[in-house]
């Protein structure tokens, strides 16, 4: 009888039940499917941070060209009387609505920095990354304004200087901040989520 157990062999081994040498195999696959989220997530966080400091340092060294070269003088004719460069002293929010109530502005985008920090611990998705990017640094942009210039310290006008026809007068920061808006708006509408999650209503 043992050895026909030899020979045919048993399911209730130790090998065949999986109670036994298995476990220790078995373990290390398990790990190995769940590893690639967390670096995934550090590349997308890091993917956010690079749009970030990209849109913020265009929109700081654009202001700065715009200050020593632009303000006090005749605007820049760019595409006819189509598109101008023109700069000026802003104290309200992005395309100079809302003059009044510059220190709530102020607030507001602290408040938007600080939300987009914290999203980005759970951030799984590249285009969300794009987004929360763009809009980091544009309120960064315009938040270092309205710190650092005058007339105070967050109350300071935020420099302007994109002049289209018949439309308000607008910077980089205000560019970044509505392209993210409206990624975040379309990304919305499809379902995905930013821990790369899809859902259906």
């Amino acid at each position: 009888m043992a050895e026909a157990e030899r020979i045919i062999g048993t399911p209730d081994t130790p090998d065949a039940a999986g109670d036994g040498r298995e476990r220790p195999d078995a373990e290390p696959e398990r790990k190995q499917e769940q590893a690639p989220e967390h670096p995934r997530g550090k590349r997308r966080v890091a993917v956010l941070f690079a749009v970030a400091v990209i849109a913020y340092l265009l929109d700081l060294g654009s202001k700065m060209l715009v200050v020593a070269k632009l303000e006090h003088h005749e605007p820049i004719e760019i595409v006819g009387d189509w598109l101008r460069f023109a700069a000026i002293r802003n104290a309200g929010a992005a395309f100079g609505f809302g003059e009044a109530f510059t220190i709530i502005f102020t607030v507001i985008a602290a408040a938007v920095i600080v939300v987009i920090a914290r999203l980005a611990r759970k951030l799984r998705s590249l285009p969300w990354a794009i987004a929360l990017g763009l809009l980091l640094g544009g309120a960064l942009g315009n938040l270092t304004d309205r710190i650092f210039r005058a007339p105070g310290v967050f109350e300071g006008a935020v420099v302007d200087f994109i002049a289209p026809k018949h439309f308000a007068v607008f910077n980089l920061a205000d560019s970044a901040i509505v392209c993210g808006g409206i990624l975040i708006v379309i990304l919305s509408f499809r379902g995905l989520d930013p821990d790369g999650t899809v859902h259906k209503d």
